[in-house]
């Protein structure tokens, strides 16, 4: 049976002067911008929006349990949300990343990035032939399955043929929207470690106990760059020394000793993901090159400073240090300090690669961070390269929440 249009005809309307996101090509609208609300629904309908004189705006999921209380879905002034609306949205996400990625890359890659592909509240990433989704929006809920239908015939329809579907729907931020944490199977059951190749690298993605969806996808072309550095420093050094803070799965570790660094230290405060990234060093025959150990990485990076080790590169990727604006002020400190420590251990004339994956963490807020924890420790930075997340993971203009992975590269040098 077709899905007939979901738009009912209760109407939101703005407050005078708000919108302003909304009106610049924002997603959300938070509570505190609306005005009125005429008609029934129910928490995860669709309604209509109007500016404040009545001019329509679209149509978006309603939800008072949560501050976010209405994702746009469409912009029309007539919106219809049925079947072949949701069918033009999920191939037009597809149809996407094959034009922006590779045909190999596309084999592990992000393939719904909720707003940014305008699909609010869904995640569905590709490990190899497996699918994993997180649905963290009320109105999303009802859809999910079908979108995973017809996402499934677009990719066996380009010879990607899919084995299964994991749901990892697991993150706190839902009860946010009153849906409570799942995790499952979406139809049939599957082995559900997941081996992938990604810049000629073997992982095998734990899909069911893995961060996230079970594996970080949006760093792809960032750890390809420090292959780059590597493989240039092959031609100066005699032995290139690498530290890999926050490894996780051990990935910038692996890319670095893929591309022929000698002595590769993975940090890792967690002992799981320091167990995943040895059997991945296996799996890729660089146990002799890659190492990993677990370790809080804010204490041992002193020490390693107390020691006098240094390194060609160092590398910091560390989790989000905050995840609200007013957290923002605490984490300027952690990364700050996380930056000194590692530039420390620098040698002079290597590489500092540095990101964070926190939107409320600007680029210029973060540059400024750099920039302060270099001259507090005296060292000087050529920027080789500012990269962001790889382009299956949009970033929407106005829709701030899509932009938060920054990653820069430098070459550090001593003052003198």
């Amino acid at each position: 049976m077709a899905l007939e249009n979901l738009v009912g005809e209760t109407v939101v309307t703005l407050k005078k002067g708000e919108g302003r996101a909304l009106k610049s090509g924002g997603a959300w609208i938070f509570d505190n911008e609306i005005a009125s609300v005429k008609g029934t629904f129910k928490n995860g309908g669709i309604v209509r929006v109007c500016d404040f004189d009545g001019y329509p705006m679209g149509a978006g999921f309603i939800n008072q349990n949560s501050k976010i209380r209405i994702r746009m879905l469409t912009r029309d002034k007539n919106p219809v949300v049925d079947e072949d609306f949701i069918a033009s949205r999920v191939k037009k996400a597809w149809e996407y990343r094959k034009a922006v990625m590779g045909r190999d890359d596309l084999g592990s890659c992000r393939l719904i990035f909720g707003e940014a592909d305008f699909l609010p509240g869904l995640v569905v990433d590709k490990y190899s032939d497996v699918l994993v989704c997180e649905c963290l929006a009320l109105g999303m809920e009802p859809l999910k399955e079908m979108i995973l239908d017809i996402l499934k015939d677009c990719l066996s329809g380009d010879g990607f043929p899919v084995r299964g579907i994991y749901e990892r729907s697991d993150a706190p931020v839902r009860k946010k929207e009153g849906l409570a944490p799942y995790k499952g199977f979406i139809g049939g059951e599957f082995d559900t470690n997941v081996e992938i190749v990604e810049n000629g690298v073997r992982y095998l993605v734990d899909v069911v106990s893995g961060q996230k969806t079970g594996f970080f996808l949006d760093q792809k072309y960032n750890r390809l760059s420090m292959q780059k550095i590597v493989s240039g420093l092959k031609a100066s050094c005699e032995k290139i020394r690498v530290l890999d803070c926050f490894t996780h799965m051990g990935t910038f570790a692996l890319n670095c000793g893929y591309a022929g660094a000698d002595d590769v230290t993975g940090l890792d405060i967690s002992e799981y993901a320091v167990m995943q990234a040895t059997e991945n060093a296996k799996r890729n025959n660089l146990s002799g090159s890659v190492k990993f150990r677990c370790a809080n990485v804010l204490d041992e990076l002193p020490l390693l400073n107390e020691k006098g080790e240094k390194y060609d590169i160092v590398i910091l990727d560390p989790p989000a240090f905050t995840k609200s604006k007013e957290a923002t002020k605490n984490a300027i400190k952690g990364y700050r300090e996380i930056n000194m420590k590692g530039l420390r251990l620098v040698r002079d004339g290597g590489f500092l690669a540095t990101c964070s994956c926190s939107h409320f963490m600007t680029q210029e807020l973060f540059t400024e961070v750099i920039f302060q924890a270099a001259k507090a420790v005296h060292k000087r930075l050529r920027q080789v390269e500012f990269r962001t997340q790889a382009p299956d993971h949009p970033i929407l203009w106005a829709a701030d929440e899509s932009y938060y992975l920054k990653f820069y590269i430098f070459q550090v040098v001593d003052e003198k």
